[in-house]
């Protein structure tokens, strides 16, 4: 999933993060002037947690995504939403 954000997103704008305290995000692409986050979960309905709500403040995210292999996507969370990989196409076009 990574590999297909980053055919879309290149590579010069996308970043890991991680801080010693452990909070950690899979993916954050800059577009359009903005910070977007991507987490891969491979749970059938993943729920937010500390460590998406830390990389939301501290990297003053647009939005934060969680891709999963589920049918349905949901908000968890005020900038955070599960989005079905077969959405991955949609997000895409809010980043074009």
């Amino acid at each position: 999933m990574i590999e297909q954000i980053l055919s879309w997103a290149g590579e010069r704008n996308a970043y890991f993060w991680a801080t010693h305290s452990g909070a950690e995000l899979d993916l954050m692409v800059i577009a359009k002037g903005k910070r977007w986050g991507f987490e891969i979960k491979y749970q059938d309905a993943p729920t937010v947690t500390k460590s998406m709500r830390i990389a939301v403040q501290d990297l003053k995210l647009e939005r934060l995504w969680v891709i999963y292999p589920g049918k349905d996507g949901y908000p968890i969370d005020e900038r955070i939403e599960c989005r079905p990989l077969a959405e991955l196409n949609q997000i895409r076009a809010v980043l074009r």
